[in-house]
């Protein structure tokens, strides 16, 4: 069984970030040329499924204007002669459809699979961010197709390992709450308390609704499982509205921690000294 290579030479060969390696890139690039829109295809590996109209729009208007002025990085398609795959650069292939173009220009790497994966994955991530679901499919792909452990992932992507991993659990999600995560309805920070919730959909529209900030999501799922400890108060859901309203308001994080008897504390967390002395200003007022 061939062992799989290591990545790393793809982005290197990409954007010639590694000066010893002109030897190698001489190899794995053929010089700039041309190539009819019609003869590129979607890059398979490509995590970006969704693209936002607007930024597609302006951006087939700058290319309408200026033309293409970076190349498409693409590689030679092996079950099409004559033809080529998309390595990076599928949005500015699409804008040049867009604007009307018939030629686009191109620059031929020699990547294998694993290669054209990195290089799709990091084009993405590092310069137009996946949405959540994008980049936990992308971890998944690197996952089973090529046998990555979270640990390999979290250094390849320079990730810390925890963020890896709560992001693969996102794909665990029902699938309305991760169109919610793909339509930027709510982020991954709001939907990870729900992960292995019985009734997530419920809550990831209550969160719609309400505008629930991601403290705010936390509060709310352990008022649904109900106290989990000796001493662990319940969490009111108006209460929890009041805080939304105040850290909304105010533009920092609020903590409401309301007892029984309606007896409890208020918490407002200021980062700088601008923010104490609004709050100091607010308080002060008769």
């Amino acid at each position: 069984m061939k062992k799989k290579k290591g990545l790393g030479r793809g982005l290197s060969a990409l954007f010639g970030d590694e000066k010893n390696e002109n030897k190698q890139k001489t190899k794995n690039i053929a010089p700039n040329t041309k190539a009819l829109i019609g003869d590129l295809t979607r890059n398979p590996y490509q995590p970006r499924q969704i693209f936002n109209k607007e930024k597609l729009q302006e951006l087939a208007n700058s290319v309408k204007k200026n033309g293409v002025i970076q190349p498409i990085a693409v590689r030679k398609d092996k079950s099409n002669k004559g033809k080529y795959q998309i390595v990076a650069g599928e949005r500015r292939w699409l804008a040049a459809q867009m604007a009307g173009l018939h030629e686009i220009p191109i620059v031929i790497l020699e990547l294998d699979d694993n290669e054209s994966l990195e290089v799709a994955i990091v084009e993405n991530i590092q310069r137009d961010d996946l949405n959540p679901i994008e980049e936990a499919k992308a971890y998944e792909r690197l996952h089973k197709d090529f046998e990555y452990d979270h640990e390999k992932i979290a250094r390849f992507m320079s990730k810390s390992r925890s963020h890896v991993s709560n992001t693969l659990r996102l794909l665990t999600l029902p699938a309305d709450v991760k169109g919610m995560m793909e339509e930027g309805l709510i982020t991954a920070g709001q939907a990870r308390p729900l992960v292995g919730v019985p009734n997530a959909s419920a809550i990831a529209e209550e969160i719609v609704s309400k505008k629930l900030s991601a403290r705010s999501v936390e509060y709310l799922i352990r008022e649904k499982k109900g106290p989990q400890k000796v001493g662990q108060t319940r969490v009111d859901a108006n209460v929890l509205e009041e805080q939304r309203q105040m850290e909304e308001n105010l533009g920092m994080k609020v903590d409401i921690i309301n007892k029984k008897n309606n007896s409890g504390r208020l918490t407002i967390n200021y980062t700088n000294l601008e923010q104490f002395q609004l709050i100091s200003k607010l308080l002060k007022q008769r």
